[in-house]
């Protein structure tokens, strides 16, 4: 976010453009701001809301299929559990927000999409200043949908993850240090970047959980090894019904990675994505034939929630 000038009326604070120009490509035209849908270039936040500075606040990323949110329901309640450990207020309206978050949807004409939604914290702190007049703030917006690669190379960062933190596995706007550390692998020539506990545990990526197949079960990390509870690993843990493809936590390390017969990551914007190398250990180059069979349940779940939202939204 950076600042930008605006129409004023005299003596008005600066106001904060929410997406500077140079990021605006890739933002839909429209973004949701509480209950009302504005032009992204419309300046919202101000520097008063402690935070928009300080990173206080919550957000989720869907995935968008067919105009509907997907396991909108899981989303909102990671955020809402998040937010009641940050201090950050939720008195927000689930069904409510869906609604707006369709209308906008249909008014960016963006059926199949990834979507943001944050609530950022609007007052406290000694540098508060004019806020909106709310606790929190929602605001909401959609991009096009990233052309993944087919697999992925991931670098090792130790003491990526605070396992023991009470804090652990929450998704704050205080991100930078997951784009930080992603950026970096990219410079060295990675897609991504596993991230150990201060155990040596495997805990995540900086954006996606990972798994790995030994002897024919598939295996996460444990929410005690420190990872964000992704929407897509929880319903691959809870909704897939596989019976000869089993999905258990455990705990990994480095070595179980590197004799596992597959290796992949999930998030809610890539699904599931093969790990080919790990650094300059070469891992599977295919067929990953657990993960087709996991992703295509996972597809054919999608397909049965997608389903029953456009029909509840028709019988409406």
């Amino acid at each position: 976010m950076s600042c930008g000038s605006t129409a004023q009326s005299p003596g008005a604070r600066p106001l904060i453009r929410p997406f500077a120009s140079a990021i605006m490509a890739p933002v839909h035209p429209y973004v949701l701001y509480n209950g009302r849908i504005t032009e992204a270039n419309e300046a919202i936040l101000r520097p008063g809301q402690l935070g928009l500075l300080a990173g206080w606040g919550v957000f989720t990323t869907l995935r968008i299929y067919q105009g509907v949110p997907f396991a909108y329901e899981r989303h909102w309640e990671r955020m809402k559990r998040d937010a009641e450990l940050l201090h950050v207020p939720f008195e927000l309206n689930r069904e409510e927000v869906r609604r707006n978050l369709l209308a906008l949807i249909d008014r960016n004409q963006s059926p199949e999409a990834s979507m943001r939604v944050c609530v950022v914290r609007s007052e406290g702190g000694a540098w508060q200043g004019p806020g909106s007049g709310r606790a929190a703030d929602l605001v909401a917006f959609s991009i096009d949908l990233h052309d993944w690669a087919d697999r992925v190379s991931l670098d090792v960062r130790k003491q990526g993850r605070h396992a023991a933190s009470p804090f652990a596995g929450t998704k704050s706007l205080s991100w930078a240090h997951n784009l930080t550390m992603i950026e970096t692998a990219q410079r060295n020539g990675f897609d991504e970047v596993i991230l150990l506990n201060e155990r040596g545990q495997i805990a995540e990526c900086t954006s996606a959980n990972i798994f790995a197949v030994v002897d024919g079960v598939t295996y996460t990390p444990p929410l005690s090894a420190g990872p964000l509870p992704g929407v897509t690993r929880a319903v691959m843990l809870r909704e897939l019904d596989l019976a000869d493809t089993p999905v258990q936590e455990r705990t990994l390390l480095l070595e179980d990675l590197y004799e596992a017969e597959e290796v992949f990551i999930t998030s809610s914007t890539r699904e599931l994505l093969p790990v080919e190398r790990i650094r300059d250990r070469v891992l599977s180059q295919g067929p990953w034939p657990v993960m087709d069979k996991l992703r295509a349940g996972l597809r054919a779940y999608v397909e049965r929630y997608v389903g029953e939202q456009r029909s509840a939204a028709a019988a409406e």
